[in-house]
């Protein structure tokens, strides 16, 4: 059917729409649900079928398990290298007999000059028992000289400490008797006869709670 083309009349819009003329306004509606209507059967009657996408299939990969074979100098056992000590002499117990405290170095600062040689006295002992927990005890030093028979003389000490005057005359001691001499009492010996080289005399010398006392002499 040939379309008729709309013309104004009398104030009137006439709307030709699937050949059938009708007032403005509802044309208007009428023409759209046509439309509407003819997009729906447009849409129904294409392809149904939807394009889907595939999903890609998830890989798994296994993890592989790396075995490290350790080397020749990591597997070997170290080997401890001892180190080298100097091995000091251990320190003299405190009540035992100690011929290199510093006790008799400052005793023996303190001795008048040698009458003889008018020389100082050696500080390290040719004999003794010092001991700084005994009541008596004593140290044989001699006149610091290069004479060949130098003098000698004994040094006193009551539990370490010098005994500087009290004391009855020790020139001439050689050396100490061990057996003879106990804590509080001291046994010290001599050279007696032609050139002090005959018997050895001893004399003893006793702690008496106060000071130093002679108390007799053996041979």
């Amino acid at each position: 059917m040939p379309t008729r083309v709309a013309t104004w009349r009398s104030g009137r819009l006439p709307v030709a729409c699937c050949g059938v003329r009708k007032r403005p306004a509802s044309a208007v509606v009428g023409c759209l649900l046509a439309v509407t209507a003819a997009a729906l059967a447009a849409c129904s009657s294409g392809d149904s079928t939807v394009s889907k996408t595939p999903i890609p299939a998830t890989e798994t990969s296994t993890p592989t398990t790396e075995t490290t074979t350790p080397t020749d100098s990591e597997t070997s056992t170290p080997t401890s290298t001892p180190t080298s000590t100097t091995s000091a002499q251990a320190a003299p117990a405190p009540c035992a007999v100690n011929l290199a405290a510093p006790e008799i170095a400052q005793a023996v600062a303190q001795l008048p000059r040698d009458p003889r040689s008018r020389q100082g006295w050696n500080p390290e002992p040719v004999a003794g028992n010092y001991n700084a927990c005994s009541p008596l005890s004593a140290v044989i030093v001699k006149a610091n000289t290069n004479a060949e028979n130098p003098n000698t003389r004994a040094v006193l000490f009551h539990q370490g400490q010098y005994i500087s005057s009290g004391v009855p005359d020790t020139f001439g001691f050689t050396g100490i008797d061990a057996a003879q001499s106990t804590g509080d009492t001291l046994a010290l010996t001599f050279a007696s006869g032609p050139g002090l080289g005959g018997l050895q005399s001893v004399v003893r010398f006793r702690w008496n709670g106060s000071g130093v006392e002679l108390i007799g002499n053996t041979e």
